[in-house]
């Protein structure tokens, strides 16, 4: 017995196996302040859910296109002019079960074996293996505080190959929160441009923006720029919306029908009754994604002072957008706590873990290995709570 050579390369997925560790000792009855999952705390908007409930009672629990029914198609398509300048039809529109699976496809539809991809590290732990699945190969390009976690062309420029396919991107980013400035953006479209690069663009956090800081689209510089980029989004993470499994992707036609094929082969389509809630999310009342919005950036204030108090913890770069922090932990290796050396973020966040009852994601997974993230999409109550452990806890190291 043998599992095939895709398989046995494929790592799984360290945030989702933390969290499910974390749910299992809850279930234990161990009080553990879960920091971990990228998830918004609060709940689906009412209207929206309103909407799924309908959708039930009056059948629409058939199937629809592969690609989406059209009046979803269409509502997206509003969106993104009103929103991000983009234009497009719906037919350039492919909905999947979630953006994981629009990044998915649009890798498997882009690449083939050998093919390489640029991606900046620190990276969402996804985008590495998505691009070995469809036998592609991710060149990482590493950035750190000095650079604000953010690639330029001078960084990628060493790194391409006559096999370079494709530069992905992630703004505003997991884990980093670092949000590309139009000026840093035109570069990179221009670099594309110039190398005849594909841009596969991640913008799932676009709402969650902070400080007066404002989300652009890649693909809105011009038509060339356009042509070559395909657009990531969701309703995950604006409307709350992580179980509905909703996400899609913009892109020329030829990308589109390439999404839309694969996926009739694969999961034949998104649920219905999700995309009518997605609809409704759409096109309904805007003001719950302001409301979470005010308050994740009173969390990430108060939560970003909390751990820069910490002996040996520093966030050096604030994040400017998504719901994390990812503060640098290397100054606490070679410390000793509770009987155990801390030489990786991974053993502080085991050791976190196990002693404070506080679930965090060692930096390993997203290439960032001195570091640590956390999510404060979680209440005020549970980030204070768990900030006194960890904060008792790393009194212990000497």
């Amino acid at each position: 017995m043998r599992l095939s050579a895709r398989a046995r390369a494929m790592s799984p997925s360290p945030t989702m196996a933390i969290d499910a560790k974390t749910k299992q000792m809850m279930a234990e009855g161990i009080d553990v302040v879960n920091f971990s999952v990228g998830e918004p705390d609060f709940d689906t908007p009412e209207h929206i859910k309103q909407a799924g409930i309908k959708a039930i009672t009056e059948g629409q629990t058939k199937y629809t296109p592969a690609a989406g029914t059209l009046t979803l198609r269409k509502a997206i398509c509003e969106k993104l002019l009103k929103d991000n300048g983009l234009a497009y039809k719906p037919e350039q529109i492919v909905v999947s079960n979630g953006a994981k699976q629009s990044l998915y496809n649009a890798f498997q539809v882009l690449l083939d074996p050998g093919d390489e991809v640029i991606i900046q590290a620190p990276y969402w732990v996804s985008y590495p293996e998505m691009v070995k699945l469809a036998g592609g190969v991710p060149v990482v390009i590493e950035t750190n505080e000095s650079n604000g976690f953010k690639m330029t062309p001078d960084m990628i420029r060493p790194k391409l190959t006559p096999r370079t396919r494709a530069i992905n991107l992630n703004s505003p980013s997991n884990p980093t929160g670092a949000v590309y400035t139009r000026q840093e953006l035109e570069a990179l479209a221009n670099f594309a441009v110039e190398h005849d690069l594909m841009i596969v663009t991640d913008e799932m956090y676009e709402k969650l923006v902070y400080g007066g800081v404002q989300h652009i689209s890649i693909a809105s510089f011009s038509a060339e720029v356009k042509a070559r980029t395909i657009t990531v989004n969701g309703m995950s993470k604006a409307f709350a919306m992580t179980g509905w499994r909703m996400g899609y992707t913009a892109s020329e036609t030829i990308y589109a029908k390439a999404m839309a094929d694969l996926q009739s082969q694969s999961t034949s389509g998104a649920s219905s009754i999700s995309q009518v809630a997605a609809t409704q999310a759409l096109v309904g009342p805007q003001e719950p994604i302001e409301v979470m919005r005010q308050e994740f950036d009173r969390r990430r204030q108060h939560m970003m002072e909390r751990i820069n108090r910490i002996p040996g913890w520093k966030v050096a770069v604030a994040p400017e957008g998504a719901f994390y922090l990812f503060p640098s932990v290397k100054d606490v290796f070679g410390k000793t706590i509770r009987g155990r050396t801390i030489n990786t973020s991974d053993d502080l966040a085991a050791v976190i873990l196990e002693e404070a009852r506080v679930a965090v994601v060692p930096g390993s997974g997203f290439g960032a290995p001195d570091f640590i993230r956390f999510s404060y999409a979680t209440s005020m109550e549970r980030i204070e709570a768990g900030l006194d452990r960890i904060e008792s806890l790393m009194q212990e190291a000497h």
